[in-house]
């Protein structure tokens, strides 16, 4: 059937496949030892995410956030000429950044050592997952501790494109750490 989950039905036995259902979510999500969790906390704030986005991204992804994917547009440069916002490239900076360029700059206009193009409006599904999945690669970064910080909701869809870890918008950094 097109759109079922293939979840619990409501039929006979409904009652026990709940238990079970819970049984194993409950065992999926282990209580994290308090040790871990101050950890991840500390994590968090040094991303300068809140923890519930972090968390939310950790455990969707299974893996830390080692990256930030970004264009020259979650730093605010729109025109030739335009400067970074400093706080927002040293927030940025705190896990490996890979920044990408849509004209009229190139990756040389950055202030970040991995850059590239950013995929243009034009391009197929394929070239512009090719195109995102390019400098990770050559970083050698897992795409699934990349979080892409989108500022436009064409890059917002980026992270389903390349199967990154997740996505927030560049509004949600926490500029004050």
């Amino acid at each position: 059937m097109i759109g079922h989950n293939n979840g619990p039905t409501m039929e006979a036995g409904f009652a026990f496949r709940r238990h079970a259902w819970s049984k194993a979510r409950k065992d999926l999500l282990p209580t994290l030892p308090i040790e871990i969790l101050r950890r991840r906390v500390a994590r968090a704030k040094t991303l300068g995410l809140p923890y519930k986005t972090y968390a939310s991204v950790r455990a969707a992804s299974g893996h830390d956030v080692v990256a930030f994917l970004f264009s020259n547009n979650a730093l605010h440069m729109l025109r030739r000429g335009d400067r970074p916002d400093a706080q927002r490239a040293a927030q940025l900076a705190k896990a490996t950044p890979i920044a990408l360029a849509h004209p009229p700059f190139t990756g040389d206009d950055l202030p970040f050592e991995i850059t590239a193009k950013a995929p243009g409006l034009t391009q197929s599904w394929a070239a512009t997952r090719t195109a995102l999945r390019i400098p990770i690669l050559s970083a050698n970064i897992p795409r699934n501790g990349v979080l892409v910080i989108a500022e436009t909701p064409l890059e917002a869809e980026w992270c389903a494109t390349a199967r990154l870890a997740g996505t927030i918008p560049a509004k949600c950094l926490d500029l004050s750490t």
